[in-house]
């Protein structure tokens, strides 16, 4: 049994917390709205008034926030992680978040005597609740391997991006490259088929009995297909989050990334016509826009 804090109950943080507790750990919960917290309380966690005393005796303390702002608040305000965790102490962060911040960020918990494994997941919220996503985790080997058991609780698989967090920081941000363009393109296909007056649905049944038999074109083309972007994963506003982080990975790199500013610009576009808070599959919306389709 490890003494696990969790900071950031949202509905990602809440299913991957409800896993933890699951899995037998001892779980102290924090969330700035302390409503949030309720079903883990029931569930039998204990709830922190502070992210201080979500800190006190935790030998990991796991985050799972919205930004990378969000992230250096929690980290580096006043009686933040760095402030309260004990030394020896591992900070996991589970959310999506910029190189240059996990960089910054392992810095502080090293210079405070504590360590950072980045472990972003991979996987929507529904996943999470079936302990069926992949973990990336990156870090000092011997504080990856304490973490594993909560990782198993978690997650179907862990896969190791080498003992430097940032690491993990890139292969999370280069899977939602790949992913955010797909379902870019898979808008563009639909759009086509649809100038010819032919049935999304018949696309979709193309796609998914073929080549394109995966998780992302069978969750995604079929989002698009029946045009239920009110069914969330992730927000419109949050992948301009991730194209934003990864265009500046690219950017401390020195990697040109074209195909990511064709996805940013659609984006742009979907949450300029008011679809921030919509699934993120509707950049497709966008694309139909475009070529002068009718939802």
């Amino acid at each position: 049994m490890i003494k696990v804090g969790f900071v950031g109950i949202g509905r990602m943080g809440s299913a991957i917390a409800s896993r933890v507790l699951g899995g037998g750990h001892e779980l102290l919960v924090y969330n700035r709205t302390p409503e949030k917290t309720a079903e883990l309380a029931a569930a039998g966690a204990s709830v922190a008034p502070s992210i201080a005393e979500a800190c006190s005796g935790r030998e990991v303390v796991m985050t799972m926030v919205a930004d990378d702002g969000a992230l250096r608040a929690v980290v580096l305000d006043e009686g933040g992680l760095r402030d309260s965790l004990p030394p020896g102490a591992i900070h996991v962060v589970m959310g999506t978040h910029g190189v240059a911040t996990v960089r910054e960020l392992a810095a502080a918990h090293a210079q405070a005597g504590q360590v950072l494994v980045a472990a972003p997941v991979l996987g929507r919220p529904d996943v999470a609740a079936a302990g069926k996503l992949g973990v990336v985790a990156a870090g000092p080997p011997d504080a990856v391997e304490f973490c594993r058991p909560l990782f198993d609780a978690i997650g179907r698989r862990t896969f190791d991006a080498g003992p430097v967090a940032e690491g993990a920081t890139a292969i999370k941000l280069a899977n939602n490259f790949l992913l955010g363009c797909a379902i870019e393109v898979m808008g563009e296909a639909y759009s086509l088929a649809r100038a010819y007056h032919v049935e999304p649905a018949v696309l979709y049944d193309v796609m998914v009995d073929g080549l394109f038999a995966a998780p992302a074109y069978n969750v995604y083309g079929k989002i698009i297909a029946e045009e239920d972007y009110d069914n969330v994963g992730f927000t419109t506003t949050l992948g301009l989050k991730d194209a934003n982080l990864i265009l500046g990975a690219a950017d401390l790199a020195r990697v040109p990334l074209p195909s990511a500013n064709a996805w940013k610009d659609r984006l742009l576009g979907a949450i300029a016509h008011g679809d921030g808070e919509k699934d993120w599959a509707a950049v497709a919306l966008e694309q139909a826009r475009a070529s002068g389709l009718e939802p």
